[in-house]
């Protein structure tokens, strides 16, 4: 897929906010994404660290997020809502579906597979590279509003209006044409 042909990010469409940073032990901003991500090998959300988020933030929301998709409308891999703002990272496996890892009152809902945890990356053969964008967001309230049952879309209406400081981190990974 050529740069003219990618989609824009979720966020570019909701207003400016403070950047911080958030950093992995396993992905590597601007590489491709480890084994252990994809959908068909490790399946396995990776470890996330933040720090530099704004004044005032009093819970996170962490979202995996494929642009590139064939669909129209992208593909959500993870929506996890209502983190403690005293938390600022993740192990590896927290977005797996028994929830170990996972802060008390965190809300995982549903992904575009249907399930609630972390669904690895899992793009056409022969679609050429697909991003995947792991966004922390700063939210200025302790929960966010939504549930588990909550679509993505829902949620991230929510986030447009509850984020104080937003922070990615985007690596690609595609599946060679068959043949």
């Amino acid at each position: 897929m050529s740069d003219q042909n990618r989609r824009p990010l979720p966020h570019d469409f909701h207003p400016p906010v403070p950047a911080f940073t958030v950093v992995s032990d396993g992905v590597e901003a601007g590489g491709t994404l480890p084994s252990a991500q994809v959908y068909a090998e490790g399946n396995t959300s990776p470890q996330l660290r933040w720090e530099g988020f704004p004044e005032g933030t009093k819970s996170f929301a962490v979202t995996c997020y494929d642009p590139d998709a064939p669909t129209g409308s992208g593909f959500w891999h993870w929506v996890l809502f209502d983190i403690p703002a005293t938390v600022t990272e993740l192990p590896t496996g927290a977005g797996g579906g028994d929830f170990a890892g996972l802060p008390e009152g965190a809300v995982h809902a549903r992904n575009d597979f249907g399930t609630r945890d972390f669904g690895g990356a899992a793009p056409p053969p022969g679609d050429g590279p697909h991003r995947y964008v792991f966004t922390v967001y700063a939210v200025d309230t302790e929960k966010l509003g939504p549930d588990a049952d909550a679509s993505p879309a829902v949620v991230g209406f929510n986030l447009r209006f509850h984020t104080l400081g937003r922070a990615h981190l985007i690596a690609e990974y595609e599946v060679p044409a068959a043949g």
